[in-house]
């Protein structure tokens, strides 16, 4: 499955997206479940971010690795990709994509998830819309709403 989500922002596409950093990272937390930091290497490829989810009845594991990035004069990426998921995640890929536009910065949250099982990704998908939605007012918070 894919979603892209979008939001608009008032900074300039090189600030927001060098404001990608392990702060930024603890903000964007869902407020469930609970996220422990475990490892926040950053941004460029070879990097590693590992969390702890703690469910409250059980904790799991998420590690992923930064495999690309890319800045242009219009916009700039890195791509996360699962490496230890929770279940029932079997491929997770997140790219961070912040383009430039004429009122200030578009911020592309662009995930392909699967569990292996075409139905559970359909049901899972609501879920993942609504987890990433939450970062929409956060980011306008930190970067000014247009």
């Amino acid at each position: 499955m894919r979603l892209h989500l979008k939001t608009n922002v008032r900074q300039n596409f090189k600030q927001v997206f060098d404001a990608f950093d392990e702060q930024l990272f603890r903000k964007l937390a869902p407020p469930y479940p609970k996220l422990n930091l475990i490892r926040f290497d950053g941004s460029e490829p070879g990097d590693i971010v590992e969390v702890e989810l703690q469910t409250g009845i059980k904790s799991f594991r998420w590690k992923s690795l930064i495999t690309d990035r890319s800045i242009t004069d219009k916009d700039a990426y890195f791509t996360d990709e699962g490496q230890v998921l929770p279940p029932p995640l079997k491929v997770w890929r997140h790219q961070h994509l912040v383009t430039s536009n004429s009122t200030g910065a578009t911020i592309h949250d662009i995930i392909t998830y699967s569990t292996g099982n075409r139905l559970l990704d359909l049901l899972l998908y609501p879920l993942m819309v609504a987890q990433f939605s939450m970062r929409k007012p956060i980011y306008h918070k930190i970067f000014g709403k247009v």
